[in-house]
This record gives structure tokens, sequence and C-alpha cells, in this order.
């Protein structure tokens, strides 16, 4: 058998760029680079081999860990997880910051490989520098804090194991219903131990994804199911995208005449104008998809795994008879809220289930004009919300309108936190597939810069605009100078409010006065955080690091930086002020938080009375 001398790092860079897929007969280059912070514990070893590696693996230098993660995350998502980035990283605080990027990547469903530095295998240094201790299971180092948070996880402990351990990452990171985080640990002495791997092991090897067909009792199962309703309501999330079954979404809706609501990970499935698109769904849904939500007899599910957003904390449906057909290729979403399944691709169930129905010339029970009519009403609002005028400054609601009038129907734009994910769910009108993009499984303050980054190297001959609010900037925004490091144009719009204003609505609506959620100097008085509104010069700051910066406090000044920031190579922040609490309400919808029982405040008291009728209505499932 012919072997290969090389360093376990060595091996597993060689290998990496040597993994494919291939979906419908076209095949992808599956890993396309690696990102990385080099220290101890990763750069003698990972560093070595991609210093003198003659292969195709691009890297790129990350600012922070968790940064660069949520970028290869962002990047996999546009690519429809056919592409990838590896992070690596050192031991200590450098691997654990990846862990929020993990358990983002797995909550969406999105496959990220993380390659963190690790303890010695050997312990002769012992305790290495930021090593964590266990008195009680010297095995545990700080890798193991991606446990709960990772589809798959190994320690690499002699370089020979890695020869199991990559082919099972692939396994997991290849399979759409088990995709997720994949963390391989990697001690450092084990990176740099050589061992003579079989040449075999870095033959390009290609990962075929399957689209998985229904079992016909399955298929007959949910026909049949559609066959006795008269009012089902279609529900797009991120597994449309995935499996590129838009079109067919769009066909299935208007074979059967069935209106279409959207996640926050659907969204952009089917074009605002389509007459039988019902806008977004659920808690920060549209007043035209909540109501059908109210009457839909059958809710039918298309890959989403029916969190409490899209579901309104499950007070979203309510009629007495729903019921709830789900389509997704993961049994475990699949059969959430009591759902009928259809264990299967999108793309793949949407048109047997057209085939079979079409036998019985099925169709709908909704009047011709109910439909239309929801939308119109609809389209009104949002009309009204887009042309707020204040005397005292720039509604969010208005912004939002200049900036979805000004960009290109090709345009993305990117968001994850805040009050800014609420009203884009509910105003954004998007006319084209993959335009939006919002990371709302995790709602992952700091996402929206770092993955605007990673966006963009997926989309390069896109225009990419970050939407972002001035709390979740000040918590990341590193991958800012790694896209001006790798001429990599990425436009910022930074709507300021002062604080944490989703969350401190939130709080007030639920029987607070406010508290800790602003950007306020503490008060000698009050001696809390009351004093006045903290001013940061945003456009400044991102100047500061190279960027282009803009301040902006009208919308004729906010129009022209638009303009200008298309027209430039570089990085460009629009600093935007707005006006707090100038953000999009509940549409007939509610989400559950937990309301203090017990309170000396009558206010408070009254939430909780609110929250136990909402519980009732809702039922449990």
């Amino acid at each position: 058998m012919e072997t290969v001398r090389l360093t376990m790092a060595q091996a597993l860079v060689r290998f990496l760029d040597a993994q494919y897929v291939e979906l419908d007969g076209r095949q992808h280059k599956f890993v396309k680079g690696i990102m990385g912070i080099f220290g101890h514990g990763n750069v003698t070893g990972i560093g070595e081999a991609l210093e003198h590696d003659q292969g195709g693996l691009e890297f790129i230098q990350g600012k922070n860990e968790q940064g660069m993660a949520l970028a290869a995350a962002a990047y996999a998502k546009q690519k429809n997880r056919l592409e990838i980035y590896a992070c690596t990283s050192s031991i200590g605080p450098g691997a654990l910051n990846m862990v929020t990027a993990a358990g983002t990547a797995t909550v969406n469903r999105i496959p990220l490989l993380l390659l963190p530095g690790d303890i010695f295998a050997c312990r002769q240094p012992d305790p290495v520098l930021q090593q964590i201790e266990d008195p009680a299971d010297y095995t545990i180092s700080a890798n193991d804090a991606f446990k709960p948070v990772s589809k798959y996880w190994d320690r690499i402990l002699r370089p020979e194991q890695l020869m199991t351990a990559a082919l099972q990452a692939m396994r997991v990171l290849t399979d759409p219903a088990e995709t997720g985080a994949v963390t391989l640990a990697l001690p450092q002495d084990v990176q740099s131990e050589a061992y003579d791997y079989p040449a075999a092991f870095f033959d390009k090897r290609v990962h075929l994804i399957e689209r998985r067909t229904p079992s016909e009792a399955a298929l007959n199962r949910a026909a049949e199911l559609i066959r006795i309703k008269k009012r089902p309501l279609l529900i797009a999330g991120g597994g449309v995208h995935y499996s590129q079954a838009t079109q067919e979404l769009i066909r299935f809706a208007e074979k059967f005449h069935i209106p279409v609501t959207e996640t926050q990970a659907g969204k952009s499935a089917l074009s605002w104008k389509h007459p039988l698109n019902a806008g977004s769904i659920g808690t920060t849904g549209s007043l035209a998809a909540n109501r059908l939500a109210q009457e839909a007899d059958l809710i039918i599910a298309v890959g989403t795994r029916l969190g409490d957003f899209p579901t309104a904390s499950k007070s979203a449906f309510g009629h007495p008879g729903a019921d709830i057909l789900s389509i997704n290729i993961s049994a475990f979403d699949a059969l959430k809220l009591n759902a009928t399944s259809l264990v299967a691709d999108a793309r793949v169930a949407l048109k047997a289930l057209s085939e079979e129905l079409g036998g019985s010339s099925y169709r709908s029970g909704y009047s011709p004009d109910e439909i239309g009519r929801l939308k119109a009403e609809w389209t009104r609002e949002v009309e009204r919300l887009y042309a707020v005028k204040r005397e005292d400054g720039l509604a969010q609601t208005r912004v939002l309108g200049v900036i979805n009038d000004f960009l290109g129907p090709e345009d993305v734009i990117v968001c994850a936190s805040g009050s800014l994910p609420g009203d884009l769910h509910r105003l954004w009108r998007c006319e084209e597939p993959k335009t939006y993009h919002l990371e709302y499984g995790f709602s992952c303050m700091g996402y929206e810069v770092t993955g605007a980054f990673g966006v963009k190297l997926a989309e390069p001959d896109r225009e990419v605009y970050s939407l972002v609010g001035d709390g979740s900037y000040l918590m990341l925004h590193s991958e800012l100078v790694t896209s001006i490091q790798e001429g990599v144009k990425i436009t910022i719009l930074l709507l300021d409010n002062n604080g944490y204003q989703c969350i401190h609505n939130l709080q007030r609506e639920h029987g607070s006065d406010g508290f800790g959620n602003e950007f306020r100097y503490r008060s000698a008085k009050t001696k809390r955080l009351t004093g006045d509104y903290m001013p940061m010069d945003f456009a400044m700051h991102a100047r500061s690091m190279g960027a282009n910066g803009y301040t902006v406090t009208t919308l004729e000044q906010l129009r022209e930086a638009l303009a200008k920031a298309k027209e430039e190579t570089v990085s460009t922040l629009i600093h935007i002020k707005v006006l707090p609490g100038t953000n999009t309400a509940a549409y007939e919808s509610w989400w559950r938080v937990g309301v203090a029982e017990v309170s000396e405040n009558p206010k408070v008291q009254a939430a909780y009375e609110r929250m136990k009728t909402n519980i009732e209505k809702a039922g449990v499932l």
C-alpha cells in the first residue's frame, strides 16, 4: 500500500482540500478554505501545514474567533450548504470564542467545521498555558464546551485517528438532515506528530447529497390530509432555499391556490409581489399572514423547524380543527407540534404531492378575492409605515423604506438581532431568492457585520448590506477589518437608537418602566443608567479602521450616502440616527416570555395575568 508521511495537521489540510459534494449531478468543491487566528495550540501545527501547503485552500486571517466562525456559517448558509470554510483557533480563550458560533450553526442547521487547538495529549507540559484543570476529570479541556453545541465532536489523540474522525466529520457536514457544527479538537503536540497515511486517504472524495424521496405511505397520507381541508396555508422555511425548491413551491401554491407565508429563514422564497405571498408569519408576522393562520384548517410547513416565532409561541393557529403537515428532511423537525410528517427533500416532496393531488382536481376553498384583499390591506400598512414622518427625528420604519426603495432587487441584506429583524420580516420587500439573509434561529448579536463579510465572500458580484443596531455593532464588528484586508466590500447600515431598544420595549411591554437597556450615563442622583444618552461617532470609528464612514440625520443625507456607498470599492459604514420606539409592533400575534408571578408593581401583575390568558388560548402541543 502506498503511503505518505505527513504530520497530522498536514494530512488534515490535504484531506480537506480533496472533499467535494454532488447534488443533482453537479459537483462543488466543499471546503473553500480555512479561516484562522494563530496562537500556541495551532500555529506550529495547522499554521505550518497551511504555510507550506501547495493545494487549493484559501486562508483568511480572522480578527475575532467568534467573528470569523460566524462569517464561515454565513458563507455556508448563502451557498445553500454546498460550500464551507473551516475555522482554526488556539487553545483556551481562542477556542471558547467559537462556542457561540457553533451554537448558531447547529441551531440553524448550517455546516461549520471547527478545528480548535487543544492541550497536550502527552500531558508533559502540565498545566500548559490556558489549560483548564478539572480535578475530577483530567481529560477535560476547554474544548469539551463544544459538545452540547456540536452535531459531531471528536478529539484526535493519535495522528492515525484523523482518518476515522475526518470521515465522520464529513458525514455530518454533508448530510442535510444531520448537519450543524462539527468540532475536531486537535491537541497541539498531535498536530505536529507524523504518520504514514495511506495515499488513498487523500484521493478526491465526492459526498453524494441525495434528495430523499417520501415513502409511498407517507405521501398518500399527506395527500389525503390535504384533500379534506378547505383552507390550507403554506409556511416556507429555510429548507425551501437549501433544497432549491423555490420554483416548486410557487408551482404548488399556484396549482392549488394556497397562500404562502414565510419564516425569517424562508423569506425571499417568492417575490413579495406574487399574489399568493401573504408575507411573514408569527410573532413578527404580517397582519395578512396571521389572520390567514388563525383561520387555516391545515398548516403545510415546508423546511421549517417551527420555532416559537413562526408559531407565535403555539398561538398562531386558531382553527379548532387545524392540522399540521410538516415536510422536512429531518425526522426530528418533522414531528414537532404533533404534525403529520413527510420526511423528504422539500423539492421532491412538493413535486410528488403535486402529482398525487393533481389527479383529484384539488383546489383550496379560498374565495376569489380573499387573499388579494388581505394582501392589499397589508400593502397599504407597509406603505404607511414606510412613510411615517416625525418632527423630532427619523423613524426606523421610514429609514427602512428609503433603504428598501434604494437597493436593487439582486442586493442582499444581512441581519440577526434587535428590533430590526421584526421590522424586516414584516416590511422588507424581496423580489429575488437569497436576497434576505437573516440569522434568527439563534438571533446572535454580532452576526450582522461578520455575516455580511461571509455573504460577500459567497456572493462577490452582489452588493451586500449589513443592517445592524448600535448594540449589536458594539458587541462584534471585528471582521469589518478583515473585509478591508481581503478587498471584500460590504456596506454597514447602522441604525443607532441609543441602546438595546428591542429588549427595552419588551421589558416595558411586560410592566417595567425600563431598566439597564439604554446607553446612558450613570446618574449621580439615581445611581442608575438614567443620565443623558452617550454620544458615539460610529462613522469615525469605521474610518479609524480603514473603512469609509458617513453620518446621516436626514432622509436626503441617507439617500446621498447610499448612492456614494454603492460606488465605493472599500467597505463603508453609514451611521443613521433613529428615534427609539419607532419600530413595528405585533400584528395579532404573541410571544411568550416569563413574567414575574409575584411583584409589587401592578403593571407587572397585569402583564402576568395577560400571559396566563395567552397560554390558555394557545393550548399545549
